[in-house]
């Protein structure tokens, strides 16, 4: 099997057995080789498709993941997953107490604060609340309070992580880059010199403008959104906040942002900053460097 050519969905052990015989693995997205495929999907089909998407010279791999790297994947979205349970949990107890009139405002505290000021008898509803209700809701924030110890543990083991991976200390360095970003980046990327620069990567999360040129007219929309979905979402967080702390010193930002912030929308510098922000940290990866503050720090 020369290259050792497979489809990247459900091949990654596969990959390492194969890669463990000596040979020379290649993975190649499902997406990118259904192009290829002529009439009707077979394996004989498949396997022709295969062969001729990985003769194409534009073609892109991706790498093998190790066993480390799967690991991590594992723990990222188990704690997503908990994180959007406790949501919906709150969004259900929210939901369950204005039906008696009782509305909150949005957060975890205001909602517990007037739960507690209810049982304590300091807020009154405006009709009286059934016992069977109340005790639904202490047991609605009974889980709340279950998932909320499981993400803090998962959360600690992140923490752990990113203490003794070199390539995590590095990416934390950067401006608006904290510990579950740089996890995410171990989890979902692993190794950034897979890329062949900075824009790339950045295309890959999907932070680079989607074209509609025709004719020599180049014409830029939004982003993509093709690409890695959690850690896309992680670092225009990350942007945002950065951007929110900054702007409290206006006078001392670069000229550029100076005018970014006077005539874009918070929301087109945040996905600005995110996208300048991926290419810093496929430099730090290849470079093997630390972000240097002194450097241009808050230019987008």
């Amino acid at each position: 099997m020369h290259g050792g050519l497979g489809v990247l969905r459900r091949s990654t052990l596969l990959g390492r057995a194969i890669s463990a015989l000596g040979h020379d693995v290649k993975l190649i997205p499902a997406r990118y080789v259904k192009p290829f495929v002529r009439r009707q999907k077979n394996d004989a089909n498949d396997a022709a498709a295969i062969v001729e998407a990985a003769s194409r010279a534009s073609m892109r791999f991706v790498q093998v993941k190790s066993m480390e790297t799967q690991a991590h994947a594992v723990l990222y979205p188990s704690r997503a997953l908990f994180v959007k349970q406790r949501t919906q949990t709150l969004n259900a107890i929210r939901s369950h107490l204005g039906e008696f009139g009782l509305v909150c405002q949005q957060g975890v505290s205001p909602l517990r604060e007037t739960y507690e000021a209810l049982m304590a008898g300091t807020l009154i509803p405006p009709e009286p609340i059934p016992t069977l209700a109340l005790e639904t809701v202490a047991m609605l924030f009974q889980q709340v309070d279950d998932l909320t110890v499981q993400i803090e543990t998962y959360e600690q083991k992140m923490h752990e992580i990113t203490k003794t991976d070199a390539a995590a200390r590095r990416f934390q360095t950067a401006p608006g880059i904290g510990p579950i970003t740089a996890f995410a980046l171990l989890a979902f990327v692993g190794d950034l010199s897979q890329f062949r620069n900075g824009r790339e990567f950045a295309a890959w999360i999907g932070l680079m403008p989607c074209q509609h040129s025709t004719g020599g007219r180049e014409q830029l929309g939004g982003i993509t959104k093709m690409g890695q979905k959690d850690l896309r979402s992680l670092l225009v967080q990350g942007a945002m906040a950065l951007y929110r702390q900054r702007r409290k010193n206006f006078k001392e930002l670069s000229p550029r942002l100076q005018h970014m912030i006077t005539t874009k929308k918070p929301k087109v510098i945040g996905v600005a900053w995110a996208n300048k922000n991926a290419r810093v940290l496929w430099a730090l990866a290849v470079k093997g460097e630390d972000y240097k503050w002194g450097h241009q720090p808050h230019e987008v």
